[in-house]
């Protein structure tokens, strides 16, 4: 699976969340609203969640193993940082 375009949309005065990015897959599906969060240690991705009837939150859509999610966490970084302040 290929990450065919890669949007970032940076954000300011949003605590430790950094950006909205949309991630298109082989120029024919779109998954919105993942984030961008400034952990202790390093930037990381957060995949985008809605909250629960119990309170929690589950990822509405996430990469099913950890190699694919490694490509998708290092494209986004390459894009939001290359990417000028606004």
């Amino acid at each position: 699976m290929e990450l065919t375009d890669i949007r970032v949309r940076k954000v300011q005065d949003q605590g430790k969340l950094r950006a909205y990015v949309t991630v298109t897959f082989d120029s024919c599906f779109v998954v919105h609203n993942v984030k961008i969060i400034e952990g202790e240690e390093s930037l990381f991705i957060a995949m985008p969640s809605r909250r629960t009837k119990s309170g929690e939150y589950k990822d509405v859509a996430h990469p099913i193993n950890a190699e694919f999610r490694s490509v998708m966490q290092k494209s986004i970084l390459d894009a939001y940082e290359s990417q000028p302040d606004e």
